[in-house]
């Protein structure tokens, strides 16, 4: 393939000569460090390490296929870095089921690895300027399958990793948060570019680059990162927020998912005794302006059966307690069975007992507008893989983070919920779920105008895991231009308003109640219109890429010896 003069094109071939013992192991281990230094939760500025974190590992695979190290030897190195990002950022998953979280981390990093070697083989086989234009596609593309599939697992969506930062990412309103990981390959790849191709050809030429050829090599990484970063602040700056108001509640019981939430926990509260400190907290802190009070997911724990919901003692306190409130609606999490009449009406995820027939259970949230009136389910549609939707020869590995764990049922279509306030119309967010950009975008799409999110983060302890839960909603504020309400059982719960500020949060482990006046915004972002581009579209570039490459591998002429 013809060469151009690109600070990615290959220099031309350099005297052989060993690799440092220990060069490759400590690159993997600085990517890796980078990474995770620049993940959300640590302060905002250090997301800056994420426009470099990735030059360790385009160094790594540099020096390794120049001395013609095997493809094997590249995947070995490449895994280890992957593996200890996902260490570092992730190891709290094992905080629930060590087994679970290790199995988590293992795989993860092992699906990771797949996009960084189908960069590897095509730029062995069609050259480099086409194999680092590939490397974002491939890996983005991935991003994009890993956001659908069985084994969905985002939390490390290179997108993500703004979320300590949003006020560079305000575009994505546009884009969407796979525009981040687009924004984050540019400048690695542009960085490593004007920094080793740059010393790569001045080195083959026996000499140095002259200094104003390295200086012109930097301008584009340097425009590449301080342009979208201040298209936001622009963006930012000039957004107004939109819509009418209403006051909102956001319980936090703050009951220990590990003894205390449920009966077979040590120091177990009573189901009764739970339900008497939501409605405790909700009373003390209600105002004549209130209009809506979100319960956590799974406040309540008992099965709750929805043909005959309202027959339940419980349902009917709760109920009693609005109609001591004219105009306070309620959503709250709980786990419900639903019942098929036949089998043939049952669905994929469906069980069967003598005494009940096919059934579904399900982690539900349900709106409850008042004393009386048909109560409106929604069903948890994305579960989380090894937790929630689980086959039968997978039951070893049950990851639990919250909520009831096993194979669930879900339901198809978003539901949103028009309350008696013309304006406010909630997506009910179930946990997981707030991590999908395109999945919230429904909601929006089908008319809701505050996002209330209900979640149980407690299995994850005093871990990065619940503050990076509640950075990542940030993002779907952006995306969608909505305000969003947040009340998790243990925290952190609070709002988020349409710029992706936390205008309020609760601590951590603290039995409390967060209030707040949102906003009700009913116009459409551009990411709400049109969805995904961003990542299909890489999708369908990978698929030609790697047909390019098998069909480069099997028309190349064999060398005989």
């Amino acid at each position: 393939m013809p060469t151009t003069d690109s600070t990615l094109t290959p220099a031309p071939a350099l005297p052989k000569r060993r690799l440092a013992v220990g060069l490759p192991f400590l690159l993997a281990w600085l990517g890796s460090f980078l990474l995770w230094a620049g993940w959300p939760v640590h302060p905002a500025p250090l997301a800056l390490l994420l426009l470099v974190g990735w030059v360790p590992y385009l160094r790594l695979e540099q020096l390794l296929t120049e001395r013609a190290a095997s493809g094997w030897k590249v995947w070995r190195y490449s895994y280890l870095l992957l593996l200890l990002w996902n260490l570092f950022t992730t190891y709290w998953v094992s905080y629930s089921t060590l087994g679970g979280g290790i199995t988590a981390v293992v795989c993860n990093a092992l699906m990771m690895s797949a996009p960084l070697m189908a960069f590897y083989h095509t730029k062995k086989r069609l050259g480099a300027t086409l194999g680092y234009i590939s490397l974002p596609i491939y890996w983005i593309a991935f991003e994009q399958l890993h956001l659908h599939w069985f084994l969905t697992w985002p939390w490390l969506t290179l997108g993500n990793g703004f979320a300590k930062a949003n006020q560079w990412v305000q575009w994505y309103e546009y884009t969407g948060f796979l525009g981040g990981s687009v924004w984050v390959w540019l400048v690695n790849i542009l960085v490593f570019g004007a920094w080793f191709g740059l010393q790569h050809r001045s080195a083959a030429a026996g000499g140095t680059a002259s200094t104003a050829r390295r200086r012109l090599t930097w301008v584009w990484p340097a425009l590449a990162a301080l342009l979208p970063i201040g298209a936001s602040y622009l963006i930012g700056s000039t957004y107004q927020e939109k819509g009418n108001t209403a006051e909102i509640l956001a319980i936090q019981p703050n009951v220990d998912p590990f003894n205390e939430k449920f009966a077979s926990g040590s120091k177990f509260i009573s189901f009764d005794e739970q339900l008497t400190r939501l409605l405790t907290l909700s009373e003390q802190n209600i105002t004549p302006q209130t209009k809506l009070i979100l319960w956590p997911e799974t406040s309540l724990d008992e099965i709750y059966f929805e043909d005959s919901f309202d027959s339940n003692p419980k349902i009917q306190r709760i109920r009693q307690w609005l109609g001591q409130h004219p105009g306070v609606e309620l959503i709250t999490g709980l786990t419900s069975v639903g019942r098929y009449p036949t089998k043939e009406e049952a669905s994929p995820t469906a069980r069967f007992r003598e005494d009940l027939g096919y059934y579904d259970i399900f982690n539900t949230a349900v709106h409850l507008a008042g004393p009386v009136g048909a109560p409106e389910f929604y069903h948890k549609s994305r579960l989380v893989p090894g937790v929630e939707g689980v086959p039968p020869w997978l039951s070893a590995f049950v990851i639990d983070l919250g909520g009831t764990a096993g194979g669930l049922g879900s339901q198809p279509e978003r539901t949103v919920y028009q309350t008696k306030t013309p304006a406010l119309r909630v997506a009910p967010v179930i946990c997981y779920e707030s991590i999908y950009g395109d999945f919230v975008r429904d909601y929006v799409r089908k008319g809701a105008s505050l996002i209330g999110i209900i979640t149980n983060d407690g299995w994850w302890s005093d871990s990065p895991g619940h503050q990076q839960h509640l950075q990542y909603a940030t993002l779907r504020a952006i995306e969608t231009r909505r305000d969003i309400a947040r009340s998790a059982n243990t925290g952190i719960s609070g709002f988020i308003n349409q710029k992706g500020e936390i205008i309020q949060r609760t601590g951590w482990w603290v039995q409390t109640v967060s209030r707040a006046t949102v906003r009700l915004n009913t116009e459409q972002t551009f990411y709400v219109r049109y969805g995904e581009l961003i990542g299909p579209a890489c999708q369908v570039l990978a698929v030609l890429l790697l047909v390019s490459v098998v069909a480069r591998r099997f028309m190349q002429p064999k060398v005989i010896a």
